[in-house]
Formats: C-alpha cells, structure tokens, sequence
C-alpha cells in the first residue's frame, strides 16, 4: 500500500504542476494582449494615430495608452519583491506604450503577427510585446510535466503491480491448505479466488486514496514552505488540486493496479 501510495502521489503532483501550467496557458490565451512601446519622444499627434490604427482591426477588442507611471505601479503591483532595485533608479525604466487586449475567439494566429510585424515598422514603435509565445512555452511545459508524470508514476505503478502479486502469491502459499479443504467441499474457482481479488482491490484503493490525502497536505504545505523565495516563478510553479474527474481517474487505476496484480498472481500460482 505505501508503493501504491508513493507511485500515486508523484503522478498526482506532476498532474497538480500541470494543471497549473495549463490553466496558466489558458488564463493568458483569454487575456492575450500585445504591448506595442514607443519613443519617449513621441509627438501627442503620433500617439493618437498610432492609438486609432491599433484599435481598428476586427481582432483587437480594445486599445489603450498607458503612461510611464502607470506601468510602473504595474510593475510594482505584480512584482513587489522588485521595489528596492527600483527606488534605486534615478528615472522610470518604463517606457510609454499603447496596450491592446486581443479577442479571445480570434481564429487566424497569423494574421495577428502579420499586424505586429506591420505596427512595428511604424515611426515612433521601438518594441512590440506579444505574449502569444508565452503561451505557447505555457501549453508545452504543461505537456512536459504530465509526461514525465506519467514516466515516473508508471514505473512505480509497474512497480506496485510486481509487489501486489509477491503477496497475494505469498497470502496464497499460506493458504493452501484452507484452499484445499474449500476444493474438497465443492466450492468453485470464482468463489476461491473472490477473496484476493478484494484484497489486491482494496490495497490500491487505499494506497491511492492515501496519495490523495498526501497531495492535498503537500499543495497546502509547499507554498508556505517556499514563501516569496522563487519570486516570479512562484505562480509558474504552484500546484491546482486534481479535479473529480482526474481524482476519480487515480482512484480508479490505483484500484486497477491492484485488481491486476492480484489476478496475475493468483492465475499463476493458485492454478484453479
């Protein structure tokens, strides 16, 4: 049951660290915005022309200009851990910029970067921010820690599965004799093999029900253990609780693993 457990509760943190990613990856695709920064010396007549051609197309839900203080609070807001380096600059860092939010059910990705690319040529734009890529980064390290949490889980799964079937072997072994008096009187395969059929049932099910528990403790304590240490990468690297059914799903294949370590074993060395 602790194999079960310990295999069940790192495939539920990758899992946790994956959901994280995802609904990261999700929460910037519904609020996808693309920064375009101009020249500090930008006449107020530019920046309006520059603000009404960003804000025509059909795909930009709204644009807006941001002043240097504002993107500053900003910055301050999202990053607090920052404030010391910048009260030590003698000027804004931060450049004005127009700030444009994309519309969620945009369907043509490159019909957006053919507006970037042609709004960064523009007299007064010296950069343009599009976090389409972070995004992207988002979806593909969600995909990376489920992998390697499926690598992982599977082996000690694998490993659970060997160790299941040891001791229903074993359980089997020392029972010989009852099974044999059970033969003698009439009973039927199915009704001798019931009993370590629940038995490898109930193993899983309790070492994945335990892994649940584990996570929940360990997403609760993590946090609190690391504080403001990772700085920006903390939100990046935070844990989401399994949903119903992904719980139910390892509910179910720790119940699995068990079913099927104890029928290989007692279809091997039972013999009935």
């Amino acid at each position: 049951m602790t194999i079960i457990c310990l295999s069940f509760l790192i495939a539920g943190i990758f899992l946790a660290l994956s959901n994280n990613l995802r609904d990261t990856a999700r929460d910037l695709a519904n609020n996808m915005t693309i920064s375009f920064f101009l020249d500090r010396g930008t006449s107020p007549q530019a920046t309006a022309a520059l603000l009404r051609d960003i804000g025509q197309p059909a795909f930009i839900e709204n644009a807006r200009f941001v002043r240097p203080e504002e993107a500053m609070e900003k910055f301050q807001a999202s990053f607090p851990e920052l404030k010391d380096i910048l009260a030590s600059l003698k000027a804004n860092p931060f450049p004005p910029s127009i700030e444009a939010r994309v519309r969620s059910k945009t369907s043509s990705a490159g019909e957006l970067v053919r507006f970037v690319q042609t709004m960064k040529g523009r007299p007064g734009v010296t950069d343009v921010q599009f976090n389409q890529e972070w995004v992207e980064k988002m979806q593909g390290f969600s995909r990376l820690a489920g992998a390697v949490g499926v690598f992982l889980g599977g082996i000690l799964i694998l490993a659970s599965f060997f160790i299941i079937s040891n001791v229903i072997k074993l359980n089997v072994m020392a029972r010989r004799n009852e099974i044999e008096i059970l033969r003698l009187v009439g009973a039927t395969n199915l009704f001798i093999r019931i009993p370590f059929w629940l038995e490898g049932i109930v193993l899983g099910l309790l070492g994945s029900l335990l892994s649940l528990g584990l996570l929940f403790v360990v997403i609760k304590i993590f946090p609190l253990y690391l504080g403001t240490s990772l700085g920006a990468l903390q939100q990046l690297l935070s844990f989401r609780y399994p949903d119903w059914p992904q719980a139910l799903g390892l509910l179910a294949a720790g119940v699995a693993t068990g079913f099927t370590g104890s029928a290989t074993s007692v279809s091997k060395f039972l013999k009935i």
